[in-house]
């Protein structure tokens, strides 16, 4: 019996109302999207890859989804396929499944034939999938009935550890129709050939660095989104000691509700504050294997 395929794996995470728009960084995606200056048949010709890399709590997923939103809002002629992966898309054959799932939720059209192929009891290599897929998105969109082309959104990519799926995600950027785009969100860069796309001008990349909130960034979500009245001073010292990490300034906002006390409380924050200290347990530590857990644990 076949595993049903979980639907919300398939959503576009909705924009939280009160989220903190990044326009500098929706721009920078926007414009390493579209190769310069090239176009196919009049329509668009894409870069192949967009990576956003960064630890946890830097807004990754938000960003994605404010851009899909943004895209949506600008009438952009480009549809929006979302995949976010867990611990069990390291089999090869549940990944190409959703991969597939997700397309067809923007080409409706789009592997049939690589799907049958799926579901045979004996599947072919994962290249033969692909390149009937690949060849079912071109037909798709070279012919008569166009569809829009569409960026293809693969979140926590960090949680993927298996190769024949990198492998397999490797053959389909090499072989990717202009057409199509793939954005991918982790916490670590993916084992992908980021070098070679990056030489030849086919990869967009933004880090913690590019993530962080800048001061404007921090006051909105400080004042104008938690309510905290901040001066100008408090905002640059907890946005100094949190180095912009968003996570860090949300745990810091919460525990600061209420208090009188914003400057001695801003001089007091650390890492080791209990919030932050349940945050890097709950979506770091925990995350690891216990190999790893046993390693942090012997040597701190």
């Amino acid at each position: 019996m076949t595993t049903p395929l979980l639907q919300t794996k398939l959503y576009t995470p909705p924009l939280r109302p009160q989220a903190v728009l990044r326009p500098r960084l929706i721009e920078r995606l926007n414009a390493g999207l579209l190769m310069r200056g090239a176009s196919v048949a009049g329509g668009l010709f894409f870069r192949k890859l967009t990576v956003v890399s960064a630890p946890a709590g830097f807004g990754k997923t938000t960003l994605l989804s404010e851009w899909a939103q943004a895209l949506n809002d600008a009438r952009c002629p480009v549809a929006i396929a979302w995949l976010s992966l867990d611990e069990g898309d390291n089999d090869p054959t549940r990944f190409l499944t959703y991969v597939i799932a997700a397309l067809r939720t923007v080409q409706a059209d789009v592997g049939v034939a690589a799907r049958h192929l799926l579901r045979s009891p004996q599947p072919p290599a994962a290249e033969a999938i692909l390149s009937t897929l690949i060849n079912d998105i071109v037909t798709v969109t070279s012919g008569d009935r166009q569809e829009r082309p569409c960026i293809l959104v693969v979140d926590d990519y960090h949680r993927i550890t298996a190769r024949p799926v990198h492998e397999a995600l490797t053959f389909l950027l090499d072989h990717l129709p202009p057409q199509i785009h793939v954005a991918i969100a982790g916490r670590a860069d993916p084992p992908l050939p980021l070098a070679r796309l990056r030489a030849r001008g086919q990869l967009t990349e933004l880090r913690a660095a590019d993530l962080r909130f800048a001061p404007d960034e921090a006051a909105a979500f400080l004042n104008d989104v938690m309510g905290l009245g901040l001066s100008e001073e408090g905002i640059a010292a907890l946005d100094a000691r949190t180095e912009g990490w968003i996570a860090g300034l949300q745990m810091a906002a919460l525990s600061m509700r209420g208090r009188q006390d914003a400057s001695t409380f801003i001089k007091a924050f650390s890492g080791s504050h209990r919030f932050v200290l349940d945050y890097l347990v709950e979506e770091v530590l925990d995350q690891q294997s216990p190999s790893t857990q046993q390693f942090l644990l012997q040597t701190s």
